[in-house]
Formats: structure tokens, sequence, C-alpha cells
């Protein structure tokens, strides 16, 4: 026996399918809406204006890292060397404002302004992922091996800068014009911290970037199909360096904010951070097969982690179990993902 669907069987098909696709984008947005419910009814702690205020400051150090590697995971690639280049920023933004940039040749040392430090910091960053993406691109090492080493080569350099010391108490000299660094991750401006601010600007900036420029339309076609993107005339190698520089300029940003935040730099700064900015992205709904993923998204899943943390700390859940809860939530958002691949298939399919 044959059976013929109508057309307005298969016109129901597909909408339902679209629904489904839909909800799966919203995920992250609504898992968020989800918990901020719940952590609201166990405790009253929660919401709070002085609680979302602190929690949002937390959420903006992973996040700002987290842009930077959506664009990596935007062109399929991998940065797990961003934690490590994080506590290299540090130092090294410690070390300029403790002892300034030495030169022994002359016998002298320069101290640098705060807004230099920030700036030659940022630089620092940008030539490490300078360095993975020349390993990645010239080399044609896979971008998981050339960051893995990256990661211990950052790391190893931060504790070579101080033999391993902390570089304490970072609030300069007045006779140096060295100080105001601590003002970068305590300071507020119009009530809101200044850490809120400069997660907005790398956020609005990182959307604009990949949505409204021809630059973020060839980072998503390299993820995409980098052949095809080749074919088409698209200089991949060159996108796949710029990623990489982005990526390590946010995981510097991250190292000035968490040094300031400190008042001091310490070589252990940033470990295991990477996880926290993948785990970001992964939520936000970015493929890790690239191609597909939005910067807003990485955010999204940046304020679940931290809603997720913030909330099981108020309501006193032991950190072993914050570690389980926040690995499964993880699992569970890469389960989604695949899911909503099938999905949009199988849509493909219907409307073909």
């Amino acid at each position: 026996m044959t059976t013929v669907l109508s057309p307005s069987a298969g016109s129901a098909s597909v909408s339902g399918l679209s629904i489904g696709v839909f909800l799966f984008r919203l995920r992250a947005f609504i898992a968020l809406l989800i918990l901020m419910g719940i952590f609201t009814l166990l405790t009253t702690s929660f919401f709070t204006t002085e609680n979302l205020i602190i929690l949002v400051g937390q959420t903006a150090i992973n996040a700002i890292m987290a842009v930077g590697m959506t664009y990596v995971i935007l062109t399929g690639g991998i940065d797990l060397s961003v934690g490590s280049t994080v506590g290299l920023a540090a130092m090294v933004s410690g070390l300029l404002i403790d002892r300034g940039l030495e030169l022994p040749i002359f016998n002298i040392a320069v101290y640098f302004n705060v807004p230099a430090i920030i700036f030659l910091v940022l630089c620092l960053g940008i030539l490490v992922g300078a360095f993975n993406g020349l390993l990645v691109t010239r080399f044609n090492v896979a971008p998981f091996i050339a960051t893995l080493g990256t990661l211990y080569v950052a790391r190893g350099l931060a504790q070579l800068s101080n033999d391993g010391a902390t570089f304490p108490n970072l609030v300069g000299n007045p006779q140096l014009g060295n100080t105001g660094f601590p003002t970068l991750g305590a300071g507020t401006i119009l009530g809101i911290p200044i850490v809120i601010w400069i997660m907005v600007i790398f956020t609005g900036l990182g959307w604009f970037v990949a949505g409204k420029t021809p630059f973020g339309r060839q980072v998503y076609a390299v993820g995409g199909n980098e052949r095809a993107a080749e074919l088409s005339g698209i200089y991949v190698q060159r996108i796949k360096m710029a990623v990489y520089m982005i990526c390590g300029m946010c995981a510097a940003m991250t190292g000035l904010i968490t040094a300031s935040q400190l008042v001091a730099a310490h070589p252990a700064t940033g470990e295991s951070y990477e996880l926290n900015a993948i785990a970001a992205v992964v939520l936000g709904g970015t493929s890790l097969a690239g191609g597909r993923g939005t910067v807003w998204g990485t955010l999204i899943g940046a304020l679940v982690i931290g809603v997720l943390t913030n909330g099981l700390v108020l309501l006193g859940v032991q950190e072993f179990w914050k570690k389980v809860i926040t690995g499964l939530v993880i699992i569970l958002a890469v389960v989604l993902d695949q899911l909503q691949a099938r999905l949009q298939q199988r849509l493909a399919l219907k409307r073909g």
C-alpha cells in the first residue's frame, strides 16, 4: 500500500521542524532564564541589584576571553593557550609596573603609564596569537597540538618572568607616573564597574566585525567549507592568522583585568580559563565544527556559566559539586548542538 502525504501535511512537518530548530537556537537563552528563575526561588540573595552587578562583573572576565575564542572556533580551530596567555599577560603587566622595562645596555629601566602598559600587554597577546596562527597556517600543525604547545611555552615564560614568584601590590609609584592600575579592575563609570563596560565594548565590536563586515563573512565561510572558501578567492591562511591574533588579544585583556582586580600578578593566573572560554562558546550555540555561531550567543553562554556558579555559591554547594554540575551542563550543550545539526539537516531535506 502506498501512502501519499498531502501538501498541508508536508507543510506542517516542515513547520514543526522549523520551530524545533528555532527553539534549539534559543537554548542558551532559555537555560539562562530557567536558571535565574530557579535561583531566585531558592535564595533571596540572588536577584538583588548588588549580586547581579557582581555576577555580571565576574562573568565579564570569561566573556571577554570567549569572544576571541568564538572567532577561532568559527573557523573550525581551537585555542588551548588562552589561559596561559592570561597568566603571561598578568605577569608582564606586573613586571612593567614593579620593575619597568629594564635596558641592561644603558643600565636604566623605563617605566610606562597605565594606558601604555595596557597597550603593550595587548600587543603581547596579539604576538602570542600570531605565533599560534603561524604554527597552524605555515607549518600545518593541528590547532589542538599547536596551541597545547603554546600553553606550556606561555606558562613557562610567566613563571620565568619573576622566578615563579608573585608581583604584589601593583599600585604603582606616583614618582614614576605608573599609578592607577587597580582602577581597571575595580573602578566604576556611572556606577557600573569598568570591567562590564569593557565586556560590552569587546562583545559589541566582536558582534559587529563577525556579522557586519566582509572579514566576518569570510570567517564563517572558512569554517563552513575551507576548500570552497579558498576557491572563492578568500585568503584562508590570513583569516586563520587573524582569528588567533584576536583571540590572543582578548586573553591578554583578561589577564590585565585579573591582575588589576587582585592588585597582584601570579604566574598561575588563568589556569583552566581556556576550558571556561570553550564552554561559554559551546553553550552559546557555536558549533565546534566551525561555520555556525554568534558572539551574542557566546555572551549568553558565559552568563549561563556565571549564573550557575554564582547561584551554587549562594546555596553553599561544595566546590567539587560545582565542577560536576558545570561539566554536565557542558556535555548537555554539546549533545543539544548535535541534535540541532540533525534537525537542520532534516529541515533542509524536507525543503529540498
